[in-house]
């Protein structure tokens, strides 16, 4: 047994174990070292230290973070929501406040004291509801700033406050640290009250709906109940400007929350108002239908809905629970032919948004899925939603702050069991559209690859063809007659498909078959004519998505007038890599069976291991 006097040494000696930051709260550190020297009641959590530790519970964003005082606001019943960027001072030395409000039920004063409390929750663990722990309010507020301000009443001018304040507490050297009682107060305080009354720095005032015109009218459409979480001098935040930070959190919660708006629920960010964005495309009071003006098709199609039964986990006898898995096609025969910036930035056709996950009608993932879809570029003209219920969150891997899915395999595997042919069949859909629309492009003109291989080919040592004689060239133009039918573009007429093929020594063509290799070569009428299979990884990998950039983005103002073919570099240039290796493969065989046979076997090995390596 212990003497007294080595127990002081050992307590001593523990002591001197602590290897704290210069910032640690100190008030930890006394209760820590106080519990180390002395027989005394150990807290389960050490307060101090615990709330200091939550500020880095991690958030991908401060959007994110916000998203958990949007989803307390829907789940108090709230049809108004706003959120609140202010910034004052210089650049480089700006102070952002940042608050949210709702005019849900709000709070009673012990609720409100619960609320506060981190685990406190009157609806813990309910999987119905879009919140779970009772964790989000706090930890949210606190990943932007060290103090949170709670407002909440139950009716008019009653507003009951509690504050969080890491700086504070981290001070208390008590082992229990207790909540206050909510305050009361009369009047909200007039930092406050500017949220509501004065416009934001952005965006333009003309954009701006203010909550109210004055203090009289603030009190009146404050109404009975509401919420207010006040994050006052923030000092982590995504981004440095209120404009950045505010344009992010329109982008997002116009997509997260759109079916809470598409239902009614007014979402404001900086006094403007949220529309709804869908990555779908299905929903038919969507953002994205003002932008297709005079375009007859406004959403996508659906291609096929199935309900999927999904296990509670990967056991052999466990529940299951229905979800429901949504595919849908992008009218891509109509908006392929869009300027570019009403695909990429009005219509965020290229945002990566392929599959969208929702758990209780709230988004809580939207992203490219390569192990569902596969790897296309296709895949950007269809979309698949998933919709699951709160019962599922182990299986669709959902943490407690809502930041996007760790599907367990087996979910995966039984998702793509029953839509998986379905995108299959869609992808090969896609890219047979593609491939014509490849053939379709600048009928009656040869494509700036062809008239630049046919200029300098007279340059070339070893020439195509000999001379032709009179009756050998009456001969030839039959034959070109012929095969320009054969390979005659939309929107093309019989003769305007001769004259293209007349002036070009080189033609390229467009085949789907899954089963050739990436690039055809054959040598006719003097014509090295190229046929690139779009069934092949090679063309959805790297020609096409080249071919779509092939026009940088112009300025606004500009218009949309074409850029030169002759510019489009990157495609001209893959172009004519593969119309020289046609016309050296053509040079090299043509009167020699064993080379002819040595390039076919190159073509086709070489196909194979392009395709294995693509990954596809």
């Amino acid at each position: 047994m212990l003497t007294t006097s080595t127990e002081s040494q050992v307590a001593e000696a523990e002591a001197s174990l602590l290897n704290w930051g210069p910032d640690a709260p100190r008030g930890g550190k006394a209760v820590l070292n106080r519990a180390l020297k002395e027989n005394t009641t150990v807290p389960l959590f050490f307060a101090q230290t615990m709330i200091a530790s939550l500020r880095d519970v991690g958030y991908n964003h401060t959007t994110s973070a916000l998203c958990e005082h949007v989803d307390n606001a829907i789940e108090a019943g709230a049809t108004e929501v706003r959120i609140f960027f202010r910034q004052t001072g210089k650049p480089g030395n700006y102070q952002t406040d940042v608050a949210v409000f709702d005019n849900g039920k709000g709070m009673s004063p012990n609720v409100l004291k619960v609320a506060t409390s981190f685990g406190g929750s009157t609806s813990f663990n309910n999987r119905s509801d879009i919140g779970r722990f009772g964790m989000g309010m706090k930890t949210a507020a606190l990943s932007m700033s060290p103090v949170m301000d709670l407002y909440s009443w139950q009716e008019k001018q009653a507003y009951y406050c509690m504050t969080l304040d890491v700086e504070a507490i981290g001070k208390d050297r008590g082992n229990m640290v207790s909540l206050p009682d909510p305050k009361l107060q009369p009047d909200l305080p007039d930092e406050i009250v500017d949220l509501f009354v004065k416009p934001m720095s952005w965006p333009d005032r003309g954009e701006q709906r203010l909550f109210a015109a004055d203090v009289a009218e603030l009190e009146e459409r404050l109404g009975k109940s509401g919420t207010i979480v006040y994050m006052p001098a923030c000092d982590r935040l995504t981004y440095a400007k209120a404009r950045t930070l505010a344009e992010h959190a329109v982008s997002e919660m116009a997509r997260v929350y759109r079916r809470f708006i598409d239902r009614g629920a007014q979402l404001y960010v900086n006094n403007r108002r949220v529309e709804a964005f869908d990555p779908t495309y299905s929903m038919p009071n969507a953002r994205h239908a003002k932008y297709l003006e005079g375009v007859e098709s406004k959403h996508s199609r659906l291609y096929v809905s199935r309900s999927v039964k999904i296990k509670l986990n990967g056991g052999t006898d466990a529940q299951e629970v229905p979800i429901t898995v949504k595919l849908y096609r992008l009218p891509i025969e109509e908006w392929s032919d869009l300027p570019r910036k009403t695909l990429r930035n009005d219509l965020r056709v290229f945002d990566d948004l392929t599959v969208t996950i929702l758990r209780n009608d709230r988004e809580v993932a939207a992203r490219a899925m390569p192990e569902l879809t596969g790897r296309h570029s296709v895949s950007r003209w269809y979309r698949i939603q998933i919709d699951f219920p709160g019962m599922l969150d182990e299986a669709f891997g959902i943490a407690s702050n809502k930041q996007g899915v760790r599907m367990k395999d087996y979910v995966l595997q039984e998702i793509t069991k029953e839509i998986g042919q379905d995108i299959s069949a869609l992808n090969e859909e896609m890219k047979r559209f593609q491939a014509q629309k490849a053939s379709e492009r600048a009928a009656a003109k040869p494509a700036a690859s062809e008239m630049r291989a046919s200029e300098v080919d007279h340059q070339h040592a070893k020439p195509i063809d000999a001379d032709l004689t009179p009756e050998e060239r009456e001969q030839l133009e039959a034959n070109l007659r012929g095969l320009a039918v054969s390979i005659k573009r939309d929107g093309e007429t019989d003769e305007q498909a001769f004259e293209r093929v007349k002036a070009s020594k080189y033609l390229m063509v467009f085949r789907h078959d899954a089963y050739w290799p990436f690039y055809h070569v054959e040598h006719k009428f003097g014509r090295i004519l190229l046929t690139i299979n779009t069934a092949h990884p090679f063309y959805g990998r790297l020609y096409e998505p080249l071919r779509q950039h092939r026009q940088p983005e112009l300025p606004e103002g500009e218009g949309d007038t074409a850029i030169p073919e002759e510019q489009d570099g990157p495609i001209v240039a893959l172009e004519l890599l593969l119309l020289s290796l046609a016309r050296a493969q053509s040079v090299l065989s043509t009167h020699n069976e064993d080379a002819r046979k040595a390039f076919e076997a190159l073509r086709r090995e070489w196909s194979e291991t392009y395709r294995v390596q693509l990954g596809t």
